[in-house]
């Protein structure tokens, strides 16, 4: 019944994104989705992602044949496409993979069998559908808020010592490759995130059962309450509001060289085309995510999580698509939704209400803040800037100490008596 209600609520969503889309003279995620199964995909690495997903509930000798057939399958589409001279890219195959085992659920699965495929697919599907939908909310930020609060956004990050421009002549300093490096991290975020949940669900095939949270709960919620906080508080990023991206629209052509002048802030016009999806920073959010996720992995993934998180930084601000302000409220948005999903899971208690209501009321007041204090802010950043800190801090310290309490507690062993000795 859970599964059947979460699905119809997600195809009325799809519906919903693929009208608007259609309003604004563009196709929508259905659409778009619809079409990857001839033409060439937007992300190939996505899709294999997402069947690597699906076959969690697989056996090796299916994963097997399912990875066999998809590389087959691409490789066909290569040589037509390499023939026709058509835009080349790869993926097609691994959609036709979660495709037919949607059809072979339905067809030659059934009980408990049916719903485990079914599950799997449904959450590779879900991994395509969310890059889908999300580019259609940019879309719709894009059109739907003309006005974007960059300058409040922007003086009120003078209290962390405007991070976006120190990080962006870093990242100038390091040259091509620590840009492609960053690039690379910052655009293959999902994959990364697939390589924990594979950790994660790697026991679903074997217990014919997925775990009551993972990584990939966290990540679909992140994407889909995300979106919604940027149609409250639109903010394009540095790059566009302060740089040379702005083109005409920007205040003046000044990151990363020159900090943006402290003055009385007020919403600017922006073009109809760049998103505002700056508040928060769901890059981070997600990079937070995983590196959370990736702590009870082994060696090589802990330090795969806390690499993707601190690239994932450099990147967002390296780049001017985030201001300061933004990476902390991404970071306190995410620890938030990973409390209430784990006390949705395990069951709500008084520790699990508690840290959930205080992340969401230091999330509230950083947006309160950015938006009627930034002057304040500018004014003693040496006051503002540690209080700003301080507060995510507090949230880090509340989820740590409040997870800990959480985790099951080994039964101490019990000694046995000695016997007396038979004389």
């Amino acid at each position: 019944m859970l599964w059947t209600a979460a699905s119809v609520v997600a195809l009325g969503f799809f519906i919903m994104l693929e009208i608007a889309a259609r309003h604004y003279g563009l196709p929508g995620p259905m659409t778009n989705q619809a079409k990857e199964v001839i033409l060439a995909p937007k992300s190939g690495p996505l899709l294999y992602a997402s069947m690597a997903l699906m076959m969690v509930v697989l056996t090796w000798r299916e994963r097997f044949i399912a990875a066999g057939v998809a590389v087959g399958i691409d490789i066909v589409f290569f040589l037509v496409r390499w023939a026709v001279d058509a835009k080349m890219m790869f993926g097609n195959g691994a959609l036709w993979v979660i495709l037919g085992c949607a059809v072979m659920a339905v067809t030659r699965r059934s009980g408990r069998e049916r719903v485990l495929l079914l599950k799997g697919v449904g959450l590779g599907l879900l991994l395509v559908a969310g890059r889908k939908t999300g580019d259609t909310w940019l879309l719709i930020t894009s059109k739907t808020r003309p006005m974007v609060l960059d300058q409040y956004v922007a003086t009120a990050d003078h209290a962390l010592g405007d991070p976006s421009w120190v990080a962006g002549r870093i990242v100038e300093a390091t040259g091509t490759i620590g840009e492609h490096v960053l690039d690379y991290v910052y655009i293959q975020l999902a994959v990364a995130a697939v390589a924990v949940a594979l950790y994660q669900l790697r026991n679903v095939a074997t217990d014919r059962r997925f775990p009551g949270h993972h990584l990939v709960r966290t990540f679909l919620v992140i994407g889909l309450l995300g979106p919604g906080i940027y149609m409250i508080f639109p903010v394009v990023g540095p790059i566009f509001a302060y740089g040379a991206d702005g083109g005409h629209w920007a205040v003046a052509d000044l990151w990363p060289n020159t900090p943006p002048p402290v003055g009385t802030p007020h919403q600017m016009p922006f073009d109809e085309i760049t998103p505002r999806n700056c508040m928060p920073s769901l890059h981070t959010a997600w990079a937070t995510a995983i590196f959370i996720h990736s702590r009870k992995g082994p060696r090589i993934l802990r330090w795969a999580g806390t690499f993707w998180l601190v690239a994932t930084l450099g990147a967002t601000l390296g780049f001017g698509y985030h201001y300061g302000t933004d990476i902390i409220a991404g970071v306190v948005f995410t620890l938030t939704i990973e409390a209430a999903l784990r006390s949705l899971d395990r069951g709500w208690d008084r520790a699990g209400i508690q840290l959930v209501a205080y992340g969401a009321t230091v999330f509230t007041a950083f947006l309160v803040s950015y938006r009627y204090l930034p002057m304040e802010m500018a004014e003693y950043p040496w006051v503002f800037g540690p209080l700003l800190i301080l507060a995510m801090v507090s949230v880090i310290y509340g989820y740590v100490r409040t997870s800990r309490l959480w985790e099951p507690k080994a039964a101490p062993v019990r000694q046995a008596k000695p016997q007396p000795e038979l004389v």
